[in-house]
Parts: structure tokens; sequence; C-alpha cells
């Protein structure tokens, strides 16, 4: 018979699923250049949908485990948050100590990811760009893109999650490898994909027929009765090369927050669901945002050092709301600083417009 873990990760697929169909079927159903307002209003509806989880847990975490009495309660404290504080002869309190404590885990994790899949975004962008793929055909390639990032992760977590449970010192390595792109990303400038020299791209140009234009919003289609794959599909492997490569990033720092696997997985997944809206939000306003680069790269070295001190941090009772209160602290004072410093090319830009107005209003 499945365990209560296996019936509640098979429900929450269900359930992913489900939302992804409506969003495919129903939302999704007509390629078109999505407005600001569209992009606003779908973010806010998936944000919305990450936020409410938490409200559950906080409610209802312990069924994810099927914690049935204190026994139950204990064990799956031991294996992953072995510095809280149980009552035992109060049940009921000590669940409610357990569901607050992953409520906190999960919504700590989805703002977290949340932040790193920024600088994701970003890469997008500049991918998107590279191949001058047509703004109409955004949607389809971010749906797919997208759905294999949760394939891809939800591989990554559960390989991570036992890989840590057995060799704990593995946590070292993370944190020391977050460090190190911590300190990538803020000195790095940015620079242009060049994807005919990509190593990736040449393999597939190489052993698969590419056809060299687009074709509509069309990955593969067949001409004399031969299977093509169009420029399309070489985009789409290019996003999920570069979602592999920042999940070495995001993956590591989640564990820095909880060793749940399940916790982990939910604050992935919700933060990726909202990627494409998110994606159509920033292509609009990134420039304004300049700083928040530097944000990402500042929680990077953060989580990286609290894998490195996570021993002595559970002695002394660190506790997450900590990390919760300083990831939202750098994210608000990332955007703060965007507005209050401008980049140069936008005051200048903004002092020529004003100059025009004179003139105009002059004339």
């Amino acid at each position: 018979m499945p365990s209560h873990e296996t019936i509640f990760f098979i429900l929450f697929i269900a359930f992913i699923i489900f939302v992804l169909l409506i969003d495919l079927l129903l939302v999704g159903r007509k390629s078109h250049e999505v407005s600001t307002k569209e992009a606003a209003i779908w973010s806010i509806i998936w944000v919305t949908l990450g936020l409410s989880f938490t409200f559950f847990l906080s409610w209802k975490g312990h069924l994810v485990h099927g914690i049935e009495n204190f026994d139950d309660l204990q064990s799956v404290v031991n294996k992953y948050a072995s510095h809280l504080v149980l009552f035992p002869d109060n049940y009921a309190k000590s669940i409610n100590v357990y569901n607050n404590h992953m409520a906190i885990d999960y919504i700590t994790g989805y703002l977290l990811e949340k932040s790193l899949s920024v600088d994701n975004l970003f890469v997008m962008m500049m991918i998107l760009t590279a191949f001058s793929v047509r703004k109409i055909s955004y949607k389809p390639i971010l749906f797919w893109g997208i759905l294999g990032a949760i394939i891809l992760r939800s591989i990554f977590i559960f390989a991570g999650a036992a890989l840590v449970k057995r060799f704990d010192w593995i946590l070292l390595i993370f944190g020391a490898f977050l460090i190190y792109s911590a300190i990538k990303m803020f000195f790095d400038k940015e620079e242009k994909i060049e994807p005919q020299n990509h190593k990736l791209i040449k393999f597939f140009s190489k052993h698969f027929p590419i056809y060299p234009r687009y074709v509509s919003t069309k990955f593969f289609f067949r001409k004399d009765k031969r299977l093509m794959f169009t420029p399309l599909f070489l985009v789409l492997i290019f996003i999920e090369f570069s979602d592999l490569v920042f999940a070495f990033d995001s993956i590591p720092a989640i564990f820095s927050v909880t060793l749940d696997p399940y916790v982990v997985f939910f604050s992935n997944i919700f933060a990726i669901l909202g990627l494409r809206a998110l994606f159509f939000l920033l292509i609009k306003i990134v420039d304004k945002f300049h700083y928040l680069k530097i944000g990402v790269s500042i929680l990077l070295l953060f989580i990286g050092v609290k894998l490195l001190l996570h021993s002595w941090l559970d002695k002394i009772g660190f506790e997450n709301y900590y990390s919760l209160i300083f990831i939202v602290a750098v994210l608000l004072i990332s955007v703060l600083l965007s507005l209050i410093f401008p980049k140069k090319e936008d005051i200048a830009l903004k002092e020529l417009i004003n100059k025009k107005d004179e003139i105009i209003d002059e004339n």
C-alpha cells in the first residue's frame, strides 16, 4: 500500500498538471504577444497561489508525512528538523509547532527560489534575443521550457535529499559552491550569448535535421515525409540547459532552509510555475531594477555562509524566519535603490524627453 507521502505527492502532481493544462489549453490556446497588464494579472494569480500554500501547511502540514500521533511526529522531526522542541504531553501543541515551522520553511524557500529565478529570467531574455525569436512564440516556448524545468528539478531535489541524508558533509560543498557563484555573479559583467558557437547547439545541428527557418510556433514538422526540427526547438534545448545550470545554485540554496525534500519540492514548483508570467512582466521593466542582480548575489553569499555554518547555527537556535526577514529586506532594498538611483542611461533618456517636450511647447 502506498505511503501517505506518496499519496500526497501524487495528488500534488495531479494538481500541478491540472493547473498547467488550464494554462496551456485555455489561457495559452492562442499564441500572441503578452501585454504588461496580462502579465501583471497572471503574476498576481501565481504568487497568490504560491503564498496560499503557506496557509495550508500551517493548518494541515502534518498530512504531507501522514503524521497521526506523537511517535510519527517525533520520527519526522528527527529526520528533517532535529532542533525543533516538541511537547510529549501535548500532541496538539506539538503539531501546531511543527506545522508553523513547516510553513515558515516553505515561504522562506519560496521567496528564495523566486528571487534566484530572476537571474534565470535575464538569461532567458538573452537567449530569446540572441535567436531572434518572435514575441508571438514566447508563450509556447516558455510553457514547455518551464514544464521541462519542473521535471528536471524534481529529479535533482530528491536525488539531492538522498545525498544530504547519507553524506551530511555535502552541505559544506554546496555552501562553498554558492559563495563562489555569489562572487562570480557580483563581479561578472553581462555577456552576450553566441548560440552558434555553443557546443550544445553544434551537437544538435550536426546530429539532427534542423530546418534553417522558424515555422510559425512549431518545434518540429514533417517535410517530404522527413521529421525536421525548427530553430525554436534549439531555443527550447538552450533554455532547458540554462535552467539545468541554474539548478546547481537554487537546489543547494533551498537545502540551507530545510532538509525536508517535500518542502523543497513544493517551494521550487510554486516558484517555477509563475516564471512565464513574471518573464513577460520583467521584460517590460527589467532595466528599472538594475540593483536586483546585486541583491541576488548577496542572497547567494548569505545562503552559502549559512550552509557552511549550519551545524553551529543549529546549536545556537538560528530560526528560519531570520532568513525570511533577510531575504525580504534584501529584495526590497534592491528595488528601492534601483528606483532612487536609476541608471545613467535612464536619467539621460529622461532629460532628452524633457528637452524635447520643452521644444514642442516653445513652438
